[in-house]
């Protein structure tokens, strides 16, 4: 073990918030780092560890430290709360105890990169002496917003129609967090989001999975204030600059996916022709919501692919599945990036959470924006009035889309000359993209730059 590890610069300890949507961006970064010569191991939970179907790159390891519910995770905590407080509280011990453990089997570690969601780990870097890297994955537009309301400088609750951030457009209190618009909703998440700040300006790198381009004025009113480096897209390299070898996907699923089914319904249809409709890992649709979306879908008529959990499934309208099934495939999970990058998709229908509208942007694809909660009323703002490319389906007084609204956006990202402007702006964000990650583009240089530092 010991001479293999001479091979490396440096040692990174990746410590992900235990969700998918964190997982999987560190730890595509964890293969960035790893193919300019850092060894990159990522610490997972004992919960997270055992639900998870992995086939990662064998050049990252995989460690576990403790949140204190390794039997079931956050769904075993009785809330949010005590959840968070227990990660802090276990975690902290557990982590300090890997460190020591990875010390004594040859693999000293130089730098810890942390989720934002969990700033507790800045102290356990700085008990070890190692460098203390901040890593946030959600946007730098959202982020923005956060920091001003947990610095006092966007006093709660907000008392104006409109909230005025530096480097944001202005924003309708609706196009904030949920957090934020509705304060008090879901305290626990409100104090997470919050506390990232917490030991910022003593963090010796703060990285954000976003590219500058994407967010230019945001990222130029942070960079003066911190050493920050916008590192993404972080999607396997066969989507962007292919210059990671096998890099075909994260490597990480919490759910199963069952690829040759949606490929195989895939590859017969038309160009263009699919709305896919995916609301991630987490998300839980009312089903009033869900029959509204349904309805929305089968009027449309154009084929769709719609991955419904096994959990959500009851959900769905009676008989929808086999009134449908000439026309769609309902589905409990599916390999989210192949389907997105396949000829026959023509528009996503999400929630908007970050890393779906990243991968949408990245592979050049237009989307309808149903946002829930937390950070995706403001992706699906930029969604719309900043980056072009989608469609926003706005909730009625009762906070469901209704299946009208639903059929009238698809039309409009499938169908007419604002349909193509919106696939043309894809477009143009994917080349982008793809210039940001590939050899010395901004997200790269970013990343040599911080290597450079790790080596030093």
């Amino acid at each position: 073990m010991a001479k293999e590890e001479t091979n490396f610069k440096a040692h990174v300890l990746i410590l992900p918030y235990p969700a998918q949507g964190h997982i999987n961006p560190m730890l595509q970064f964890s293969k960035r780092l790893v193919s300019k010569g850092v060894k990159a191991t990522l610490a997972n939970t004992i919960a997270i560890n055992k639900s998870m179907h992995a086939h990662p790159t064998s050049k990252i390891d995989i460690e576990t430290y403790s949140d204190g519910f390794d039997d079931g995770g956050f769904q075993q905590a009785e809330s949010t709360e005590v959840y968070l407080s227990t990660l802090e509280l276990v975690g902290s011990k557990t982590l300090a105890d890997l460190i020591k453990r990875l010390e004594v089997s040859g693999r000293p570690v130089s730098a810890i990169v942390y989720d934002g969601f969990m700033p507790w780990a800045y102290d356990v870097a700085k008990q070890f002496g190692l460098l203390k890297v901040l890593f946030f994955t959600q946007s730098c537009a959202v982020n923005s917003v956060y920091y001003h309301v947990q610095r006092g400088l966007l006093p709660l609750p907000v008392q104006e129609s409109s909230v005025s951030v530096p480097g944001l457009p202005l924003l309708h209190v609706s196009e904030t967090s949920s957090f934020v618009s509705n304060l008090g909703s879901y305290p626990g998440f409100f104090n997470l989001v919050q506390s990232q700040f917490r030991n910022i300006d003593e963090a010796d790198w703060v990285l954000f999975n976003s590219f500058y381009k994407m967010e230019e004025e945001v990222v130029d009113w942070m960079a003066k204030r911190w050493r920050l480096g916008t590192i993404g897209p972080t999607l396997p390299s066969m989507y962007l600059d292919k210059r990671l070898k096998d890099d075909k996907d994260y490597g990480i699923n919490l759910f199963k996916p069952d690829t040759s089914t949606c490929m195989n319904w895939l590859k017969n249809k038309p160009r263009g022709s699919v709305v896919y409709v995916a609301f991630g890992s987490m998300a839980e649709l009312g089903a009033e919501q869900m029959e509204e979306l349904a309805c929305g879908l089968k009027a449309s008529n154009y084929y769709f692919l719609w991955v419904v959990r096994a959990s959500e499934k009851a959900k769905l309208p009676e008989n929808f599945i086999k009134e449908t099934s000439e026309k769609s495939l309902v589905i409990s999970w599916c390999p989210q990036l192949e389907v997105l990058a396949h000829e026959a998709t023509g528009c996503f229908v999400t929630h908007c959470g970050f890393n779906s509208v990243l991968e949408a942007l990245s592979l050049g694809v237009a989307i309808v924006g149903m946002a829930q909660w937390t950070d995706q009323p403001t992706n699906a703002k930029f969604v719309e009035d900043v980056w072009k490319m989608g469609k926003r389906a706005q909730p009625d007084e009762k906070g469901v889309v209704r299946r009208e609204i639903v059929e009238l956006c698809i039309r409009e990202v499938m169908e007419g000359e604002k349909g193509k402007e919106m696939k043309e702006n894809a477009k143009k964000w994917k080349n982008l993209a793809r210039e940001a990650i590939d050899e010395g583009g901004s997200s790269d240089r970013n990343i040599d730059e911080f290597v450079a530092q790790l080596i030093n």
